[in-house]
């Protein structure tokens, strides 16, 4: 189901909790928000859909990954970059790293550790500070 886009700042600071497997819902509807906005968005967290779960979605070429209890647990060669959101009006200046390890479920909840780098780096970071309630 498309869901509508949460941009009230209030709620979008609010720190997410842990999804478990009765949350599979979510996922889908993230994946279909996601896919209707596919022209100005490459990834979402559930808060953007009102949904305070730790679940992300990240646009990867043709895939939507969607990654439920993401953590960085690894990092390195940090830098400055310029974001905008789908939630949020304008862009603004954050810290990144070029290179992430991420520990996460996957869609049928098996845990998964993968590397990233460049823009999906940078796409995973952005929606986990949703998942902690920062804003950019």
């Amino acid at each position: 189901m498309i869901c509508g886009i949460n941009k009230e700042i209030s709620k979008l600071q609010l720190k997410s909790k842990e999804a478990t497997s009765s949350d599979k819902q979510i996922i889908i509807n993230l994946a279909d928000t996601l896919a209707a906005h596919e022209d100005e968005c490459i990834g979402m967290a559930a808060n953007m859909i009102g949904e305070y779960k730790r679940i992300i979605i990240c646009q990867m070429g043709p895939f939507a990954v969607p990654m439920i209890n993401p953590q960085v647990t690894g990092k390195s060669k940090s830098y400055q970059a310029k974001e905008g959101c789908l939630s949020l009006v304008g862009e603004r200046s954050t810290r990144r790293y070029e290179n992430i390890t991420v520990e996460y479920l996957d869609r049928q909840f098996v845990h998964q550790k993968q590397s990233f780098s460049g823009l999906i780096a940078q796409i995973i970071q952005h929606e986990i500070d949703h998942c902690e309630g920062i804003i950019i």
